[in-house]
């Protein structure tokens, strides 16, 4: 059975869209921007920046599911710049520093509030 995910810790979804959704054992989780969830304010600074706060959303949304970075078995990165790749790879990799997940890295030409970095998870109890 389908189970809508929200937190307060996660920004809210900017569009008709859950922060993620549970499906037995996974956790698709919709892609994080650089959002602060205790002020709604987007950041479009430097990529650094709103890498970590993309991690910080992502963590919230695992945990209001009683998940980690742990659980994450595919993660897709969206960039709109492939010159930030070596950046963001430096922050993700944090995260993830045994078993890390399988992934996809994608350039795009844009996203949404003029970000520069998306990353949505699929996680798995």
């Amino acid at each position: 059975m389908k189970k809508v995910i929200h937190t307060d810790n996660a920004p809210k979804a900017v569009g008709p869209y859950s922060q993620a959704v549970a499906m037995g054992d996974f956790l698709f989780c919709s892609g994080q921007i650089s959002i602060d969830p205790k002020t709604n304010e987007v950041f479009t600074g430097d990529i650094k920046t709103q890498t970590e706060m993309v991690m910080k959303n992502v963590e919230a949304v695992l945990g209001a599911n009683n998940m980690n970075f742990a659980n994450v078995v595919k993660t897709t990165i969206f960039l709109t710049n492939m010159a930030d790749f070596a950046t963001v790879n430096e922050i993700y990799a944090k995260a993830f520093t045994a078993a890390p997940p399988a992934r996809s890295t994608v350039a795009v030409a844009a996203l949404p509030k003029g970000v520069n970095v998306e990353i949505e998870v699929l996680a798995h109890r």
